[in-house]
């Protein structure tokens, strides 16, 4: 069997997968939360980083493609690895399992598949403009002249609306908790976690993921508070 088959069919090279992909979209939400925070610039700063990454043209949708691919992944194998799971213990366990498994460990499916549902809308949203497809003939005009999509204006508008706002919240609380747990699995599953420096992860994992939430909700809290408002 190669060695791509063995990824896809044991359940250490599942678990290989998941580290994997899960590594490539914590890298993402944490350069995604980076490039959201320039909100709080001067629309300047956002609207060039959106030219910036919009001008990358086929690469961007490379990149998106194989995000997509990875984001499919790693839900496929999540759900894989519940059902054998679940197919390996008939029998529920007892309490002595569940008081050491953490919260976050044991409802890691649920709180991925509303991360998902939301991600799903949020791309529909602010990516493809489903609900909105004027947003994307909103024009800002860069310090050099040159015109580009108003990105900044479209964030102000998008978490104006007080439902999307909290149902964004609600979603990157949940992604937070997801991340507590799934940061130290992923580590552990690629061999890089031991006795010695267990504690220092897990206080890692704890404090980026209070950071990435507070940082995230910041953003439309701060516009719906008016602290952030549209350009002139």
């Amino acid at each position: 069997m190669n060695l791509l088959g063995s990824l896809f069919s044991s359940s250490i090279g599942k678990k290989i997968l998941m580290a994997l992909t899960g590594l490539v979209l914590f890298g993402f939400v944490t350069g995604h939360l980076v490039g959201n925070l320039q909100v709080f610039q001067d629309p300047q700063k956002i609207n060039a980083y959106g030219h910036m990454l919009e001008s990358l043209g086929t690469a961007l949708w490379l990149i998106r493609i194989f995000l997509f691919a990875c984001l499919v992944i790693h839900v496929w194998v999540a759900i894989q690895l519940t059902l054998e799971n679940r197919a390996a213990r008939p029998q529920a366990y007892g309490s002595g399992y569940t008081a050491r498994a953490t919260l976050a460990s044991r409802i890691m499916a649920r709180t991925g598949l509303v991360v998902l549902a939301f991600l799903i809308y949020h791309l529909m949203d602010f990516t493809l403009r489903v609900q909105h497809p004027e947003w994307g003939e909103h024009t800002f005009k860069l310090a050099d002249g040159t015109l580009v999509r108003d990105v900044h204006a479209m964030i102000i508008q998008g978490f104006s609306r007080p439902g999307i706002s909290f149902f964004y919240i609600l979603a990157v609380g949940l992604l937070s908790y997801h991340l507590s747990h799934g940061v130290v699995s992923m580590v552990q599953t690629l061999g890089l976690k031991n006795e010695k420096w267990t504690l220092c992860l897990e206080r890692f994992a704890q404090a980026y993921c209070w950071v990435y939430f507070l940082a995230n909700a910041a953003i439309p809290l701060s516009i719906l508070g008016g602290l952030v408002k549209a350009h002139a």
